[in-house]
């Protein structure tokens, strides 16, 4: 009986043990988890919130933003509390000596004695040729100008993206055609072997098959390389450090994208001078070019300000206590102050001679901005007209060199082509692919940035 019941609790025992191990079996054989699959929107919007550039620019529109505040302040009056202790020994002082002190005649023998003033200033400049107030409306424009500073940033880094983007999806599908390529080099390969082993072959033509294929697994090395260095810089781009793997995620591309309508390039442009952020900044240099332009012909006319101030003071050459100084002592006065500008020193003829010259240099600035946009649209435009051309045509080419090189493998296999004829016609067809894929990234790549000019957002 007790054997009956100690097998009993062993096996018991055994069954926890078995049921605790399972579990921890299960995770070790969990799968470890892939990396995530970065979108286009998901690398965009990262950027936006962690790119060292974009952090900086907004740091300088939050300083811009103080600059407001303080030109605001500036048109309150300014209140300044100032008080001296003095202290002062007379080490040979003569007898029944009189002293003034604060303007109060004292007679005192004291050699040591204190002294204390204390008042209170306002200063207010009532008018100045508006220049405090043109001012204000030059830090607002400064504001408005490092808020588009941060978008111009912006816009720039994410047709970075797009461009790296795109170039990562150009690579995985050329790695994808450079293994197929590297699978038929090896079938050929074997084929070779057992035709030189028939004696159809010579084992000259058998390494020439050989060299091919050692070319296309270079080739599959290589695109491999350029994938990784394309996702090297997107990283840069994205401020990642982490030794996560980092995959791109591969939307589904399909003809109709690369086969859609391109938008005229006048639309796009004019599209593109109402809300690019370059223009609309250089339209504020023009407008802040104006404002210094008044300030400076502010310089001319009268400033009128505005001044009070009370003050009292206190000494111990008095018998008077503290209290009865500071309230016998107490005096307040007011004044106004009127400056007009007679010489100068031309320093208000050259400042307005200089806003006259940041105006024309500011105007050139949008022509020159103006040129630049119409140039970076035309290019976009016409390496997708072209791009979209070639890849019409690719495909035809493609279709047509594949049934070629399969009737080259069957006539190769048959003994009615030689090895020359079947290496240039898969030259060709890998030749036609890569041209194919070529084409048609980089017209998707360029529709999207004409689409990004006329204000919509990036997207695959």
């Amino acid at each position: 009986m007790r054997k009956t019941v100690l097998i009993f609790v062993l096996m018991l025992t055994g069954i926890g043990i078995g049921n605790a191990q399972e579990p921890a079996k299960e995770a070790a054989q969990e799968p470890a988890k892939t990396a995530k699959a970065w979108t286009l929107s998901d690398c965009i919007e990262y950027a936006l919130k962690n790119n060292i550039q974009l952090q900086k620019t907004r740091i300088s529109r939050l300083s811009a933003e103080q600059d407001v505040l303080q030109s605001e302040a500036a048109l309150l009056p300014t209140l300044n509390a100032n008080t001296s202790q003095n202290l002062t020994y007379r080490p040979w002082v003569a007898s029944g000596m009189s002293t003034v002190s604060n303007g109060y005649v004292q007679s005192s023998v004291d050699k040591v004695y204190y002294s204390g003033n204390y008042g209170l200033n306002m200063n207010w400049t009532v008018w100045n040729g508006n220049q405090n107030r043109n001012a204000i409306l030059q830090n607002k424009l400064a504001r408005q100008q490092a808020e588009l500073d941060s978008a111009i940033t912006a816009n720039n880094i994410q047709e970075q993206i797009a461009q790296l983007y795109v170039q990562i999806l150009y690579s995985n599908e050329a790695i994808r055609v450079s293994k197929e390529s590297l699978a038929t080099s090896m079938k050929n390969e074997e084929r070779g072997s057992e035709m030189v082993k028939v004696g159809k072959m010579s084992k000259a033509d058998l390494a020439q098959l050989t060299a091919q294929r050692a070319q296309d697994e270079y080739n599959v090395v290589a695109a491999e390389s350029n994938e990784l260095n394309y996702k090297r810089q997107l990283k840069q781009l994205l401020q990642i450090t982490d030794n996560v793997d980092f995959e791109v995620a591969v939307p589904e591309t399909t003809d109709a994208q690369a086969l859609a309508e391109i938008p005229s390039m006048q639309s796009v442009y004019e599209a593109a001078l109402e809300n690019r952020p370059e223009i609309q900044n250089t339209k504020l240099n023009i407008q802040n070019s104006e404002l210094s332009m008044k300030i400076a012909k502010a310089g001319k006319l009268p400033t009128v300000g505005v001044s009070a101030s009370a003050s009292t003071n206190t000494t111990t050459m008095s018998s008077t206590s503290w209290g009865e100084q500071s309230k016998n002592n107490f005096n307040m006065g007011a004044g106004v102050t009127l400056s007009i500008p007679l010489i100068d020193g031309r320093k208000t003829k050259t400042a307005i001679s200089k806003a006259t010259l940041q105006r024309e240099s500011a105007l050139l600035d949008l022509r020159d901005q103006q040129t630049t946009l119409y140039s970076n649209i035309e290019n976009y435009w016409l390496q997708a007209l072209n791009n979209q051309n070639k890849y019409k045509a690719a495909r035809i080419s493609v279709q047509s060199e594949q049934a070629s090189y399969h009737l080259l493998s069957e006539q190769f296999r048959l003994g009615l082509k030689n090895i020359i004829e079947l290496m240039t016609g898969k030259d060709k067809l890998l030749s036609a692919q890569q041209n194919e894929l070529q084409s048609k990234y980089l017209t998707i790549l360029n529709l999207q940035m004409l689409k990004f000019y006329q204000g919509e957002k990036l997207s695959l």
